[in-house]
């Protein structure tokens, strides 16, 4: 955008609320029982204001402060570092929120390793804790500079990875270890045909392998008969989500032995962060599409990932900041690695945020659409109160329909409600 104005922050605020889970929320071998929804609130000098917000994620972002503290003492450390954020980005001026981004996070990554006391903290607990920062940023920023569509909001140079328009995507929901094969099978009968299961147990690497194993064989024969419009060979795709859960590539590849056993491995669309981040390995031989997720902190840990050998980004719009999104994407799209955009049990708002950009990715190889993982209404005790705070509530591209998202005309022009303000959560704050 030309002539872009600079903005100066001149006051900020912050506040929370406690969502509680429907059970306990099994990934990474740990257990959730609720997620803090915390939002914030940046105020120009012209007296413009914007709100955002954040669903944090102690155990995805980093489970070893989750495994540490108390489950709210870990989420007091990530909102302690959200207030930091808001404190460091006072007086502070910029163009775009991709500056401001550039500008704040590496002294906010600081702090997180001094509050947490973890010197080797994921920066990606960081950017969890700045996305509702970065969010009330990007408010800001288009009521600053007269941008009515999330289209005219994104800085030019991130364009062309943004620039696909869908008609649907598909709508994907999370199956976490606790989840019944009869709820997965009744999925399927719902229409939804592309669901993400959580491998990777608890337990020794062994005892992880072996129940994973039982776990697709019980799957694939409760739904690898069925068949979609949506995927290329009419099967259903598969797609596994470890958690970096798997030590070895020894260890991955007798699961993909035992899926090829069963007639299951061709259905393997996609395995997403098998391997611990620090495992710095070529990947190219996995015979299945692997996607970086966590370990892709950044656009600089997203170019490391792809010359690994992975194919595939996940994009976290809502866990690791729309800003440090957009350079991602940018950096895949150069790259040709394919995207698509994941959850982290979100509120309803955020599943838009991220819906916006799933919206404007490349189709998915073997696809005819994007993809958007959301599963906040599976998990959440409270969803359909949650869905009452969206601006946009009853539109009908919120809702998904036989396991899509139809997105009309009407979800561009009003950007999925992003920019249009939540009453319930701008009451929060003196706006005066």
């Amino acid at each position: 955008m030309e002539n872009q104005k600079r903005i100066k922050i001149s006051g900020t605020d912050s506040n929370f609320e406690r969502q509680p889970l429907i059970r306990p929320f099994g990934f990474k071998g740990g257990y959730m029982r609720e997620i803090w929804q915390t939002v914030a609130m940046l105020k120009s000098a012209s007296g413009s204001y914007g709100t955002g917000l954040c669903s944090q994620s102690v155990l995805w972002s980093d489970a070893s402060i989750f495994n540490r503290f108390s489950e709210s003492g870990g989420n007091a450390l990530m909102y302690a570092i959200t207030e930091f954020a808001l404190m460091r980005a006072r007086e502070m001026e910029f163009s775009t929120p991709v500056d401001l981004l550039d500008n704040i996070l590496q002294d906010v990554f600081d702090y997180g390793k001094k509050v947490t006391g973890n010197p080797n903290l994921r920066k990606t607990f960081a950017l969890n804790a700045l996305v509702g920062v970065d969010n009330a940023a990007w408010v800001l920023y288009a009521c600053e500079n007269g941008l009515t569509t999330f289209d005219e909001m994104i800085p030019e140079q991130y364009r062309s990875a943004l620039s696909y328009r869908h008609e649907k995507i598909a709508s994907i929901p999370l199956m976490a270890y606790s989840i019944p094969v009869s709820e997965i099978k009744q999925a399927v009968e719902d229409g939804y045909f592309f669901m993400k299961i959580k491998i990777g147990q608890p337990g020794t690497q062994e005892e992880m392998l072996e129940k994973d194993k039982a776990r697709l064989t019980e799957i694939h024969g409760a739904i690898g008969h069925y068949r979609t419009k949506h995927s290329e060979d009419g099967k259903l795709p598969y797609y596994f989500d470890a958690n970096g859960r798997y030590e070895k590539k020894e260890t991955l590849l007798r699961l993909l032995d035992h899926a090829k056993k069963i007639g299951a491995f061709d259905q393997i669309a996609l395995i997403e962060e098998p391997f611990p981040e620090e495992m710095e390995v070529d990947v190219s031989d996995i015979p299945v599409r692997l996607a970086a997720d966590e370990s892709a902190h950044t656009d600089t840990d997203a170019l490391a990932r792809i010359q690994m050998g992975y194919r595939a980004i996940a994009l976290k719009a809502i866990a690791k900041t729309l800003s440090m999104t957009l350079k991602i994407a940018r950096v895949a799209a150069q790259m040709e690695v394919p995207c698509f955009c994941a959850d982290l049990t979100v509120n309803p708002i955020l599943v838009d945020w991220n819906k916006n950009v799933a919206a404007r990715l490349s189709p998915f190889p073997g696809l005819g659409t994007g993809l958007l993982e959301t599963n906040g209404h599976q998990n959440y005790k409270n969803w359909h109160e949650m869905e009452s705070c969206h601006p946009l509530e009853n539109a009908p591209w919120r809702q998904t329909k036989g396991g899509v998202f139809d997105l009309d005309s009407t979800f561009y022009s009003q950007s999925g409600g992003i920019l249009t303000e939540s009453e319930h959560y701008a009451k929060m704050f003196d706006l005066s």
